[in-house]
């Protein structure tokens, strides 16, 4: 007799033969196992102040339901001159989608909708470029060729994205290595979206068209925390040409990654860079878990050639089931198909990334080409099964399924059923092939899902709409005898100065080492304190407080100037800049107040000592020296912050103390 098939014990089984480890534990030798490469495409807005092929404003965002007017457009593939059709253009045909773009008129032209050629690319943008292809040790090309790069996704209307390369080959320093950089390019930005339910999926365009640069590497990353190194490193190159924006989503990461045996896959939009190491984990292992299910199904499958689902009308009563999703299906008249997958048992609930099988996969596929919203399907494998024993019998009576076949339910409108039908058979004839090609979306949790097929390598051609561009080498090296101070330099400072390193990276990340030379040379303080005001003082704020207003770094070096100005000691400074940081518009006069601060001499301040030392022996606290000093140190502080170093007083009360003891 047949065990009884348990999934939730499948599940577990398979993530052990798969061999999944936290990304904790991991170490590089389990990488090398694998065979993990990954590469980064980071995008980063550049800030200028028009767009780059029109002159409308960049950096002004609508409110996503105010609009002007609404665009309505549909894909639709069309033959390339070697006579074949882009993968990705038949996807998005088969998804039958309505393109609705919502068009703000302070934001948007004529050139946005596709109804205008390009103007000539914007000058500011080509040289804010050729500046941070510089910081990479980019070869900048002698004549700029603006091309077009099929975009099919409905996010730019005209379907294709204008794009040049302006430097190539260059590298950038990591703790261990070099990551090499394949090119620097300068491109428009795509729409954003609103929504994507169903047929509609809809965008606004007040981000299109807004100038950014995408760097590209070679996939020299060789561990997940490689790279999130590499792309905090792009980061920081970026920002310090303060030629970028920054905030939610002037930066984007686009990650690359395979192993030995599987396929490149692309990993969209990844907003904050401490993602990319958990996602690149979890997609090595999802590859690999694809790969051992592969093995399974060629073991099973002897002519995958002739492997054939078959799908049927559920024809018995389901009417009892409570399930809401069906309810809901059988109310708006929709209909249920059963699914056969011969030599599929234990596939559908074979692990694939925490929290998700292979069933998912197949989940994932039916929202993005058939338009069929999760939760669209239930499976022979569920956990948490719908179907009762009876029911269950009908349906595999239904579809003459055997011991070792695997089943699928779902429920569409009669016009998505054949794209679902063929989505479901295309997916789960990948999984004899291994990893597909395919471009997929991050998620919080480091998991992905399914977006759309990978483009072709055929996607660019010239734009025929614009002449190339020269770039004179005397305009290069003007740009270069103004460009910022190297990374490695700014890190090889803070080394000097002997910061500690938890300070680099926020530091590094919000450029502010001009400003702390700055401070150093005209204040004269202390460059290891000043480093770690700011990258644990100040980081420490702010993630306690939100400012009212957005909050500017150079108001630090004021405050400065005014407190020395009035010869208020430093130590009173992260109590200012507290309140300083919340209320940016606040006179400095009326913080010193608010904070309740009065000037006092060292001498009257260290007069107390000796009255505190008879409280504290009176009130009968702990006997030990370091408790009494930590005591008195805290009745002292509110009154020597601004009038005297705390560490000299904190010698002071540990002198007089001595001096009790003897």
């Amino acid at each position: 007799m047949n065990k009884k098939f348990d999934p939730k014990q499948n599940y577990e089984t398979s993530m052990k033969r798969v061999g999944y480890i936290e990304r904790e534990k991991a170490t590089p030798k389990d990488y090398a196992k694998m065979g993990f490469k990954s590469g980064l495409e980071v995008h980063q807005q550049l800030n200028t102040k028009e767009k780059l092929f029109c002159r409308c404003p960049a950096g002004i965002y609508q409110d996503l339901q105010d609009y002007d007017a609404e665009l309505i457009r549909h894909m639709r593939p069309t033959l390339s001159e070697m006579g074949t059709y882009d993968g990705t253009a038949l996807m998005e045909f088969r998804t039958k989608k309505n393109i609705i773009y919502r068009i703000k008129n302070e934001t948007t032209c004529t050139y946005e909708i596709d109804d205008t050629p390009p103007f000539k690319i914007n000058p500011e943008a080509l040289k804010y470029a050729i500046e941070i292809s510089l910081l990479m040790h980019q070869n900048i090309v002698g004549e700029l060729h603006i091309t077009r790069k099929q975009y099919l996704d409905g996010s730019i209307p005209t379907g294709f994205q204008r794009t040049a390369i302006v430097g190539i080959e260059g590298e950038i320093p990591l703790e261990h290595k070099k990551v090499r950089i394949i090119q620097l390019s300068v491109e428009e930005d795509s729409c954003r979206e609103v929504s994507d339910i169903g047929h509609e999926r809809i965008y606004t365009t007040d981000r299109l068209g807004i100038p950014l640069i995408e760097t590209v590497t070679y996939p020299d990353m060789l561990t997940p925390d490689e790279v999130m190194e590499a792309g905090q490193v792009l980061r920081f190159i970026n920002r310090s040409s303060g030629k970028v924006r920054v905030g939610i989503g002037s930066g984007r990461q686009d990650v690359n990654v395979s192993i030995t045996g599987g396929t490149r896959v692309e990993i969209k939009g990844v907003s904050h860079i401490k993602w990319l190491a958990k996602l690149t984990h979890i997609e090595a292992f999802r590859q690999k878990a694809l790969l051992e299910i592969k093995e399974t199904l060629l073991k099973r499958v002897s002519v995958p050639e002739k492997w054939q689902p078959t799908f049927k009308h559920l024809s018995f009563d389901i009417s009892d089931i409570e399930y809401f999703p069906i309810k809901q299906a059988m109310n708006k008249g929709w209909k249920l198909i059963a699914c056969n997958l011969p030599e599929f048992k234990g596939i559908l609930s074979f692990f694939m990334q925490p929290g998700k099988t292979f069933a998912d996969e197949l989940e994932g596929r039916l929202k993005v080409i058939a338009c069929l919203e999760r939760p669209n399907m239930m499976h022979s494998e569920d956990m948490n099964p719908v179907f009762n024993k009876d029911m269950l019998k009908k349906r595999s009576t239904l579809l003459q399924s055997g011991d070792n076949d695997a089943q699928i339910v779902f429920w569409a409108p009669e016009e998505d059923m054949k794209t679902a039908m063929e989505t479901i058979e295309e997916r789960c004839r990948m999984a004899f092939e291994g990893v597909p090609n395919e471009t997929r979306k991050a998620l919080i949790d480091g998991t992905t899902i399914f977006e759309r097929v990978l483009p072709g390598a055929d996607r660019m051609y010239p734009d025929t709409d614009s002449a190339p561009i020269p770039i004179p080498d005397d305009e290069i090296e003007g740009i270069r005898q103004e460009l910022p101070v190297e990374l490695e330099k700014r890190i090889a400072q803070l080394k000097k100065w002997n910061v500690p390193e938890d300070c680099f990276h926020y530091i590094l990340r919000n450029d502010l080492m001009p400003l702390i030379e700055n401070i150093i040379h005209e204040q004269k303080v202390s460059p290891k304190w000043l480093c770690t005001f700011f990258g644990h003082t100040l980081k420490h704020i702010e993630g306690q407080y939100q400012p009212s207003k957005p909050f500017n770094y150079s108001l630090i070096l004021n405050m400065i100037k005014y407190l020395q100005k009035n010869t208020i000691h430093l130590t009173i400074l992260p109590d200012v800049i507290t309140t300083l940081y919340q209320h940016p518009q606040m006179e400095f006069d009326s913080i010193i107040k608010l904070i309740k601060y009065s000037p006092k001499s060292e001498k009257e301040i260290v007069s107390h000592i000796s009255s505190l030392h008879k409280m504290f022996m009176e009130i009968g606290f702990s006997k030990s020296t370091k408790s009494e000093h930590n005591w008195i140190m805290g009745q002292l502080r509110p009154i020597a912050l601004g009038n005297m170093p705390l560490k000299k007083l904190s010698k002071s009360v540990a002198e007089y103390l001595t001096a009790e003891e003897q």
